[in-house]
């Protein structure tokens, strides 16, 4: 295995603190609070409501476990297959890893539990955890990147390939 270059520390910085803070977070929920519990009253706009959850995201494949872990490995392969197959920007790399930390810290669950902890609750939406919000807000990332930024990474691309050809007009 090749040895820690600089490219991967945001990728694998942020991997670890999704999945170190999500499982700590679970843990705490898990340990001081009983299933079906809110904190603290409902005039409160988030509150903490620990449920467990056999199913996906808003609870549909309920009690698909299996299916859950497999399509959960082959998500994770794929996250690391794209970070690896060229090199990341950092936005890009950091947004990468906080999926493989989301993605990771679910699938230890379902692993380890055969569900899901879930205890972010706003009201009247399905209550979720930090692995979820990571996996979302590095969702918005990538897409803020490519709006904001992958144009003129591909005009570079393209300038520097048109350089290399000598064919090119210019």
């Amino acid at each position: 295995m090749r040895g820690l270059k600089r490219r991967d520390v945001p990728f694998l910085a942020a991997a670890a603190a999704v999945l170190g803070l999500d499982q700590l977070t679970k843990a705490l929920v898990s340990r001081l609070m009983e299933v079906g519990q809110y904190y603290p009253s409902d005039d409160w706009p988030l509150r903490l409501h620990y449920v467990t959850n056999t199913g996906a995201a808003f609870g549909i494949l309920r009690d698909q476990t299996a299916f859950l872990i497999v399509t959960s490995v082959i998500g994770i392969a794929a996250i690391v297959y794209y970070w690896r197959s060229q090199h990341q920007p950092w936005p890009v790399a950091l947004a990468l890893g906080m999926m493989l930390g989301g993605a990771a810290g679910n699938l230890l669950d379902r692993i380890r539990l055969g569900h899901v902890v879930d205890f972010l609750s706003f009201p009247h939406y399905p209550s979720f955890n930090v692995a979820d919000s990571s996996i979302v807000v590095a969702f918005v990332l990538l897409i803020g990147y490519q709006l904001l930024w992958g144009e003129r990474q591909r005009e570079k691309v393209a300038e520097v390939a048109g350089r290399d050809d000598p064919g090119a007009d210019g």
